[in-house]
């Protein structure tokens, strides 16, 4: 790690600073928006008052989950890797005197032998991150902007000034959506007063210049926000993030790009919980800690063939450790033996079957 001194201390603040201008200019434009639409428009323009009754309840009922939601996105601390999966330091003397190769990755495997990881690197090696001096957990990264490893770590979004991931990736697309009906229903009744504007039919007063460009940004705002937030609508029916998305997986077996996807619903509640009442409010019920995730898959040894008698060398797959003993946390284990949703889990059901019994033997 480079030696820090007065000169990159005073760098790093200044980067501090300059992160919080996108949310800066998202906290103005929300502010404006609201004087534009809750008073230039509502209030100034509106002649009905039932119309503004219900404009105004229905704009502060989506302003409000917005605000709520993109608050949570952006303070929610992103969740880091628990001590176990540190290295000791017994262990990180050994690795230190231990040249990179094969008596490198021996010291690694030791020490995740009763960890509940199943990814490794293209080469298939051990993750581990030479920065934070620990062995990553599944679907964790490393940021270089945070300069930490981050749990299901989705990307480094410079708008909330956070990294999204497994702590507040449910509180991220709720941001998505509920900016999304923000503008769109700012949009849908600005609209009519926007063509009074361009036929001369408002009265020539500074609420009418609001009102035009109120409509142009909810406009253009809908079409870039509908395509990012469909875009994560599709990775959650997957199960994947964005990083997953861009590159798949590696696991022992090799690449799997729907290694974590156990089908629709279950890739849902993975994300939201198992209680429906909490999925459209910004508060945390996504399942697990992050730390450990099912997977659907058969065959974790190369050297098998992808049929189901390559089930039965499961024993002696366990004693190599491909699989570690400790088990998956409780809340996300029972994905796994709830046999409800199965039948939906992939194209191939059988391959998802078994996946399951593989599992559930190693997890004895």
């Amino acid at each position: 790690m480079a030696p820090s001194g007065p000169g990159s201390s005073a760098r790093r603040r200044c980067r501090r600073v300059l992160y919080w201008i996108p949310v800066v200019f998202i906290t103005l434009l929300l502010g404006w928006s609201y004087y534009a639409y809750a008073i230039q428009l509502c209030i100034v323009s509106m002649e009905n008052t039932g119309e503004q009754v219900v404009c105004l309840m229905a704009y502060h009922l989506l302003f409000g989950m917005f605000v709520w939601s993109y608050w949570k996105t952006i303070f929610t601390l992103p969740m880091n890797p628990s001590k176990e999966f540190h290295l000791s330091y017994a262990e990180k003397e050994l690795l230190e005197r231990e040249p990179r190769g094969e008596a490198h990755q021996e010291v690694l495997r030791r020490a995740a032998k009763d960890l509940p990881i199943y990814t490794r690197t293209m080469s298939g090696a051990i993750r581990y991150c030479d920065r934070c001096q620990l062995i990553k957990p599944d679907r964790c990264h490393h940021c270089s902007v945070c300069d930490k490893c981050i749990l299901k770590m989705d990307h480094h979004c410079p708008w909330v000034n956070n990294c999204v991931g497994f702590s507040n990736y449910k509180f991220f697309l709720l941001f998505l959506a509920y900016s999304l009906l923000y503008c769109l229903f700012i949009a849908a009744t600005d609209l009519q007063y926007f063509i009074k504007f361009w036929t001369n039919g408002l009265p020539d007063t500074q609420a009418k210049f609001h009102i035009m460009f109120l409509f142009f940004a909810a406009a253009m705002f809908s079409v870039s926000l509908s395509s990012l937030f469909g875009y994560h609508c599709w990775l959650v029916s997957k199960n994947k993030s964005t990083l997953e998305a861009f590159r798949s997986p590696v696991f022992r077996h090799g690449t799997d790009k729907n290694g974590f996807s156990l089908g629709f619903s279950k890739n849902m509640r993975q994300v939201f919980g198992d209680e429906k009442k909490y999925w459209l409010l910004p508060i945390f019920s996504s399942l697990g800690d992050g730390c450990s995730f099912p997977t659907c898959l058969v065959n974790q040894d190369p050297e098998q063939p992808s049929t189901p008698a390559g089930l039965s060398s499961t024993a002696k797959n366990s004693e190599n450790h491909q699989f570690p003993a400790k088990p998956l946390r409780e809340s996300q284990s029972h994905l796994l033996t709830d046999s409800q949703s199965w039948t939906e889990s992939s194209t191939n059901p059988g391959k998802c079957k078994a996946g399951k019994e593989l599992f559930s033997e190693n997890y004895s």
